[in-house]
């Protein structure tokens, strides 16, 4: 059950989608002089080099990140192509920030950030790079939970798992309504697989029933390799910041065009 290793498909399509949203909702939060909160559940090690034996191996990057970079897919003022430039200006060309090295860029020195990050090697890799952040080697729902609502209680909460548990998928919408009922201003991204099968319809369904006002936003990709299971990405957002959703369309565009 903690077998699941970014680092084999860091900086690929799906990547590309979580976390050009991510970064477009945190440059929106930020443009308030309030302070907020960042959480994660699932952080992962938080910074993964590209050109380590893990992404060599799959070439995952070279398909996603890599690609879009060479020909343009995003605008150079997008917020995450920001981002990217300047962690690569201090960290290395080749190395492609995880969803907190993304989300430190927009904080702020009065902004709060808590990671959670179960696996001890990914636990012990994130202590290095993410010094900004609480971090909490614990179960993500239940950090999630314990802190909630935070203090800030401006924010957003990143839910990013493995999906190794397939139970994950019928706990998810439960652990999203314990949540958003005690931080009901709180922006929840939940990013899910789209896989062959289409395991997530039955956890989507349940999410639109409960949060019918929340933006869905997926797109279609190949496979990254002959038998990959993995056809696309979705993102899940209740209390979208203001442009989110235009923000996503434009990303579904560009991928039906580009990907």
């Amino acid at each position: 059950m903690l077998s699941y290793q970014h680092a084999y498909h860091a900086g690929n399509l799906a990547d590309l989608h979580k976390h050009a949203l991510l970064a477009a909702a945190m440059e929106y939060l930020t443009r308030k002089d309030k302070p907020l909160s960042y959480l994660e559940t699932h952080a992962g090690r938080g910074l993964y080099d590209l050109t380590a034996p893990e992404a060599q191996k799959t070439g995952e990057a070279e398909q996603g990140i890599d690609r879009a970079l060479a020909q343009g897919w995003l605008p150079e003022d997008h917020p995450l192509i920001r981002a990217l430039a300047a962690i690569r200006a201090s960290r290395g060309p080749q190395i492609y920030p995880g969803s907190p090295l993304i989300a430190d860029h927009f904080l702020r020195y009065d902004d709060r950030a808590h990671l959670a990050e179960l696996h001890p090697a990914e636990f012990a890799a994130l202590r290095r790079v993410a010094g900004f952040a609480a971090l909490h080697q614990q179960d993500g729902f239940q950090m999630a939970q314990a802190i909630c609502p935070p203090d800030p209680r401006r924010g957003m909460l990143l839910i990013d798992p493995s999906y190794e548990v397939k139970t994950d998928y019928a706990a998810i919408p439960r652990q999203i309504g314990l949540i958003a009922r005690k931080w009901n201003v709180g922006v929840i991204a939940l990013w899910y697989p789209i896989l062959s099968d289409h395991r997530h319809f039955a956890m989507t369904a349940q999410l639109v029933t409960d949060f019918p006002e929340a933006l869905i936003s997926e797109v279609a990709f190949p496979p990254a390799r002959p038998g990959h299971a993995m056809i696309g990405s979705g993102m899940w957002i209740l209390n979208p910041p203001w442009g989110l959703a235009d923000q996503a369309r434009a990303l579904e565009r560009m991928f039906r065009d580009r990907a």
